[in-house]
């Protein structure tokens, strides 16, 4: 038969076991030591806990920071490239119809006349290629609209090799004469401002002297 005291043994085994320690320990000796040592292992075990979490969330933060570093890199790669993109756009107004516009931009002969006599050439289908200016500016034709549209790989020789931007003229019957309207991209943009003044002096003023 159990007997009492073997019930509470088999139920709380360590507790009583521990009660037997505590009784048979000399006073002010291994009990308090027991104690002071069960208290330390604790300690250290919360302590251990601690800077194995601590360390866990820091590298977890650091990592957060450097995902955030990147992404922030990444953004900020993405707006220079939008504030690097530069178009030239210009509306020009002639007294002159579009026929005689789109001839003077793609016939070789009247384009080195209204070009100070540099020499052009200029082969007028779609794929065609030309060269103006003494050879300074060359490309090929890509849109070709009789009287509406020219559309243009236009590159400067001094470019990087495989370079080209394109240069767009549309031509609007105006009651005056002809609107253009001209757009210009994909162009090294550090050359913004030097092909700005380029397109007014070499194509728009001398055009308007040309056609009268």
């Amino acid at each position: 038969m159990q007997t009492i005291g073997s019930h509470y043994e088999n139920i709380w085994p360590c507790s009583r076991r521990a009660a037997i320690n505590a009784t048979k320990a000399k006073p002010g000796g291994n009990v308090t030591e027991k104690t002071n040592r069960t208290a330390l292992g604790a300690a250290d075990a919360h302590s251990r806990r601690q800077v194995i979490t601590g360390s866990a969330f820091g590298l977890g933060s650091l990592a957060i920071a450097r995902a955030q570093a990147q992404e922030t890199s990444s953004e900020s790669a993405r707006t220079k490239a939008i504030i690097m993109a530069k178009a030239i756009h210009h509306e020009v107004d002639f007294h002159a119809s579009p026929q005689r516009i789109y001839e003077a931009l793609l016939e070789a002969k009247q384009f080195r006349a209204f070009s100070g006599g540099r020499a052009a050439e200029i082969h007028r289908e779609v794929g065609g290629s030309f060269s103006l200016f003494a050879g300074h500016i060359v490309g090929r034709n890509l849109e070709l609209i009789p009287t509406r549209r020219i559309v243009q790989a236009w590159r400067a020789v001094s470019w990087p090799e495989g370079v080209h931007s394109i240069a767009k003229f549309e031509l609007q019957t105006q009651a005056s004469g002809t609107r253009v309207i001209f757009d210009h991209t994909g162009f090294p943009p550090e050359l913004a401002e030097h092909l700005e003044s380029g397109w007014n002096e070499n194509y728009w003023t001398a055009l308007q002297k040309y056609l009268g």
